[in-house]
């Protein structure tokens, strides 16, 4: 069985996609961020990083339990481990490792600083506000310029898709209009939001 530990945030929602995407049996924890919960020590040994998702699988390699901690590498493994949503033609393949990286270091992190400082900041930053609407606007402008003429990011429906999705359905945290603004990306959105188990994964926890 697999033990998902998460929360109602984009990361988390990434391996709960995945999960119903493949059919896979799991039991979901919620791990209260609101609350700090992602701090107590019992969270500490599955994530060393105090963040959600963590993840354990009591059927990892060789039959044994594994660990995983950080939403990109918790992906990779999910689909190695089912043969799914990454391919095994070595060029697919990394073009959607690519785009996963794209969301791990650029797409999640900082329009997590966009929402951040649009809604949860005490006081009002202008120049931080600036800052990462801007870079947000740009963000999706890649993401927008690389599905015009693609149903999917990386061609195929891959992990990369489960990865970038959660945070792009965010949009209005971060004052961005993707219907009028970008198009590409919108349609993509539609395309994600009719999958049922997107619609399913969305919902955890």
């Amino acid at each position: 069985m697999i033990q998902l530990y998460t929360w109602g945030t984009p990361n988390g929602r990434k391996v709960s996609i995945m999960l119903e995407a493949c059919h896979l049996h799991y039991q979901v924890h919620p791990v209260d961020i609101t609350r700090d919960e992602q701090y107590s020590d019992a969270f500490l040994t599955l994530s060393p990083n105090n963040k959600i998702p963590a993840l354990v699988d009591d059927d990892g390699p060789n039959g044994e339990p594994i660990t995983l901690f950080e939403s990109g590498a918790i992906l990779l493994y999910l689909a190695e481990k089912t043969g799914e949503f990454l391919p095994s033609d070595p060029r697919r393949r990394y073009e959607v490792i690519q785009w996963l990286m794209w969301q791990m270091g650029g797409f999640g992190p900082f329009l997590g600083q966009a929402h951040h400082f649009n809604r949860f900041a005490p006081e009002q930053v202008p120049y931080a506000i600036e800052r990462y609407q801007k870079e947000a606007r740009r963000l999706w402008g890649v993401l927008n310029k690389q599905l015009e003429g693609r149903q999917f990011v990386a061609d195929e429906l891959s992990i990369a898709d489960f990865a970038i999705y959660p945070w792009a359905a965010r949009y209005e945290w971060q004052r961005i209009e993707p219907e009028t603004q970008f198009p590409a990306a919108w349609a993509w959105m539609e395309r994600m939001a009719g999958l049922e188990f997107v619609k399913w994964g969305m919902q955890v926890p």
